[in-house]
């Protein structure tokens, strides 16, 4: 069968529009960064007109660049990253944005602790509220500020307000729902005794409906196909939570098999056949219809080499070179069973204390810069590594891994994710498994593929493999266990120093 698969992938910042052939080529590529606003200290935002601006644009070059007639497009498909808050008001216009790195909601999380919100919400969705969560966010709006949450019309997550413009659906899919809290599990579906358990009694009518991931939630409209290129009535599948796009796209799709995604948020993953009931497991979604994801996860991946480039770095683009290369050849320089410090990689929080904030501990005069950039890989690999031992803990066999995301891209990243972890990883071909993912989904949804698995066998292939190296091990062990030593001395003074900047 001939044709081609239009996958998007929007992310935090960046919303990707991928060319697929069946099986799995790259035909073309377009990306749009987006510009983030924080108006308030954890106040993490984005407008939504640029994100659907951006859309458009990315869709129209991805076409163009193709040389694809619009007619050989057979679907789209699109994630996005969980959580957050996109909502429309009550006429359907855009109007906010809140992205899954906000942090507002920090103290209204630690009251419910106190309160056992999390007791009475677990039962029904398998998971506690968190700071960046969509139903804490909207319970933060209901609480402090009262006006906008009355205007809400529509609660969206990421790639709902997308397919949303693509197609004026209003829908989400099941994989987004279940992953931020809002669906009961296993049953897959909307509950009073949940909304109220989170103090939502009102918001029922604002839910969308929910959709199968790779179901049909609408074509595109003539509007749109003016806009980008894409042919009139080409359906538009109501899409995927970023992280099961990932795990799809990068051939993980047996159970018992983990999908680590270091991108944005740090996400650790395993498809599980019945869903794992164990608190301490900080997220659960559905997979397919059938079957689960047991995730660990946190906004402590990537994003730290980002910052760091972004801040001590950019210079490097004056020598003709990326700098996120030269920063991979400092680490390589650094021998990883020397003396290195540690690195807490919690610029936007970590998941058990949204007060928690980035560290290095343990410089000495005779450190470098790439001293400090082998602590950073390494902090952000030991966070992975907590979690992934969370989830042994709660019952999850791993005992292999492939490894996606922007750090997958690094020459030297991959092999201290296998040193760290303890277990052999593959990186995958595709360098955008998210879109891959969404493009696997939809070619599904159209009859093209059976389910997710033989999408995922004909589309996706492994790139490279690492073996963990044993005579790093010991030295890796030592600086994990001082890596959690200083995380829990660290909280009381986190706290108290949340505490001084409200204050202030």
């Amino acid at each position: 069968m001939g044709g081609c698969i239009l996958g998007l992938d929007a992310g935090n910042t960046v919303i990707k529009a991928v060319l697929f052939d069946l099986e799995g080529r790259e035909l073309a590529l377009a990306a749009k960064d987006g510009r983030s606003s924080m108006p308030r200290p954890g106040h993490v935002e984005r407008d939504l007109g640029e994100l659907w601006r951006n859309a458009v644009e990315v869709i129209s070059q991805c076409i163009a660049r193709s040389g694809v007639a619009a007619s050989d497009i057979l679907a789209v498909g699109c994630a996005g990253h969980g959580n957050g808050l996109y909502a429309l008001d009550r006429d359907g216009e855009p109007l906010v944005g809140i992205q899954s790195l906000d942090t507002r909601a920090a103290q209204l999380v630690s009251q419910w602790q106190g309160g056992g919100v999390g007791e009475r919400t677990y039962p029904h969705c398998l998971q506690k509220p968190w700071a960046a969560q969509t139903p804490t966010l909207l319970a933060w709006l209901k609480r402090h500020d009262p006006a906008l949450y009355g205007r809400i019309g529509t609660v969206f997550l990421c790639k709902d307000f997308v397919v949303n413009r693509l197609t004026g659906a209003r829908s989400t899919d099941t994989t987004d729902m279940s992953g931020c809290g809002l669906l009961t599990m296993p049953g897959r579906r909307y509950e009073p005794e949940l909304l109220a358990a989170y103090g939502l009694e009102d918001c029922g009518g604002m839910l969308p409906p929910v959709l199968e991931s790779a179901e049909i939630a609408g074509r595109i409209s003539p509007e749109v196909a003016g806009l980008t290129g894409l042919a009139e009535g080409t359906p538009v599948i109501a899409g995927l939570f970023d992280v099961v796009a990932s795990a799809i796209g990068s051939g993980v799709t047996r159970t018992g098999a983990a999908s680590i995604i270091a991108g944005t948020w740090s996400i650790n993953q395993v498809i599980t056949d019945e869903p794992i009931r164990d608190p301490s497991i900080f997220m659960l979604s559905t997979y397919d219809p059938e079957r689960y994801l047991a995730i660990e996860s946190s906004a402590t991946s990537a994003a730290n080499l980002e910052w760091i480039v972004r801040e001590f770095f950019e210079h490097e683009h004056e020598a003709g070179r990326s700098p996120f290369e030269t920063c991979g050849e400092l680490v390589a320089s650094v021998d990883p069973t020397s003396d290195v410090p540690i690195y807490h990689p919690y610029l936007y929080g970590a998941q058990a204390n949204g007060q928690a904030r980035a560290g290095f501990y343990g410089i000495a005069g005779w450190h470098s810069r790439a001293h400090l950039l082998r602590a950073l890989f390494e902090g952000v690999v030991f966070e992975h590594r907590r979690h992934v031992e969370t989830l042994r803990a709660a019952g999850a066999a791993v005992d292999e891994a492939v490894l996606s995301g922007g750090g997958s891209r690094s020459a030297i990243w991959p092999q201290i994710f296998a040193d760290v972890l303890g277990l052999p990883v593959t990186v995958a071909r595709s360098r955008e498994t998210g879109a891959l993912g969404a493009a696997i989904a939809a070619a599904t949804g159209v009859g093209v593929f059976r389910d997710f698995a033989e999408g995922a066998r004909a589309m996706t292939a492994a790139a490279r493999h690492y073996q963990p190296n044993d005579g790093v091990a010991q030295a890796y062990g030592r600086r994990y266990r001082l890596y959690g030593e200083i995380n829990k001395a660290m909280g009381p003074l986190w706290q108290s120093m949340a505490s001084e900047q409200v204050e202030a």
